[in-house]
């Protein structure tokens, strides 16, 4: 399969029997010295880029790995492209055209995708067709098109929308609700967010077949967030998480990283106005009670298709309503523990991460501040139930402060 960036081929990505993968660059991509970037994590040490990968097991290389979904959304794509969910060459066959970012992988040859035959024949063939289209995460979402007229349409194909349209969960209440007060608090602490909705499920037109959760399913309401790796005029615009970045599979997304770590990156590729943004990003998670931002929830963008900078922001839940937890996802620098986030982690996490200590503290101070703030004024306004409203406040009333 032809691996392309930009709609430029940049790499294949080759069968090699007994569901054997090998990714490898092409020679025009390694000897381009204004090569586009395709991921941080296949730099080099020397400013270009590793080329020396070996043969993949079932699963693809995990900067691939992680364009898929995993869980429910898998399974149901998987289904109705009739594709074993575990064999990721098919999967990334059938779902290639539209993955997040600029990427796309096109079969050799332009040969259309005709499903993987003994899936097919051990389940037999879905009378409603593929959907050709992938969202990384859990969770059950759609890519929309915004009409004219304001409403949200799943294209019939799944493919082209500029907008996410995230589904009620199954295991838990009101989360559309939750992420879409989450997301609007956070643009008014300041932070860099796209533009949201909170929409009716009723009224998204054209939602596939066999999703339904329950019978007020088409009562309930969904979280939109319009699409930052997609350009108003439909380009694409590159992105990937720091689960590609560090080269781990997504069931590993809690494990073998840090937010020092993460930090240390922005503040090499993309310098000091990011690292604010991520402080920002990191003591509202934590003000929120997020356990839940692991390295899939981070990202970055390519604006001019070479240089990182941090991706706006996306993936803001409190979860401790929901599920109690005293550790964040990841560790800051020393400590995952919520009530270990005070100015000595942060001074700790600055020194280890060569960041500006000032710059760090002072941010999270300000972020703080202004969060219990508009915490006070707006949390009344916002559709969040008793549970979450509670949650929260309970939360807020045993973290250490900053001084």
């Amino acid at each position: 399969m032809s691996v392309r960036l930009y709609e430029r081929e940049i790499g294949t990505l080759t069968h090699l029997g007994g569901d054997r993968m090998l990714f490898a660059f092409t020679e025009n991509y390694i000897g381009d010295e204004n090569r586009p970037t395709l991921s941080l994590g296949f730099k080099d040490a020397f400013g270009g880029v590793f080329s020396d990968f070996v043969p993949t097991q079932t699963r693809a290389l995990p900067f691939f790995s992680n364009l898929l979904p995993e869980g429910h959304m898998r399974a149901y794509l998987a289904g109705r492209a009739r594709v074993n969910p575990v064999r990721e060459f098919p999967l990334l066959k059938a779902l290639g055209m539209d993955l997040p970012g600029a990427v796309t992988i096109v079969p050799a040859g332009g040969e259309l995708f005709d499903g993987d035959d003994a899936y097919e024949e051990a389940r037999g063939r879905p009378a409603n067709g593929p959907l050709r289209f992938s969202l990384a995460g859990v969770q059950l979402k759609f890519s929309a098109l915004l009409e004219a007229r304001g409403g949200l349409t799943i294209p019939a194909s799944g493919q082209g929308g500029n907008w996410i349209i995230k589904l009620p969960s199954r295991e838990f209440e009101d989360v559309p609700q939750n992420e879409f007060s989450m997301m609007s608090l956070a643009a008014m602490v300041g932070i860099n967010v796209p533009p949201v909705r909170l929409v009716d499920v009723g009224d998204i037109e054209d939602l596939p077949e066999g999703i339904g959760l329950g019978a007020d399913f088409f009562r309930r309401k969904a979280f939109a967030i319009e699409r930052f790796d997609r350009a108003a005029d439909g380009s694409r615009v590159h992105i990937e998480d720091f689960a590609q970045v560090f080269g781990l599979y997504p069931e590993d997304k809690y494990k073998n990283a840090s937010l020092r770590r993460i930090a240390q990156i922005i503040g090499i590729e993309a310098g000091n106005a990011d690292v604010a943004e991520f402080i920002r990003r990191l003591t509202f998670n934590v003000l929120i009670g997020n356990a839940d931002m692991h390295v899939k929830n981070w990202s970055l963008i390519y604006r001019d298709q070479k240089t990182a900078s941090l991706a706006p922001a996306y993936d803001f839940v409190s979860t401790i309503a929901y599920i109690r937890d005293e550790n964040f996802a990841l560790k800051f620098s020393r400590t995952s523990r919520f009530g270990g986030f005070d100015a000595d982690e942060l001074a700790h996490l600055a020194a280890k991460a060569e960041l500006p200590e000032r710059l760090v503290l002072d941010t999270a101070r300000e972020t703080a501040a202004r969060f219990r703030e508009v915490w006070t004024k707006e949390s009344a306004h916002l559709p969040l139930s008793q549970r979450v409203r509670g949650g929260i406040n309970d939360h807020l009333a045993v973290l250490p402060p900053l001084a």
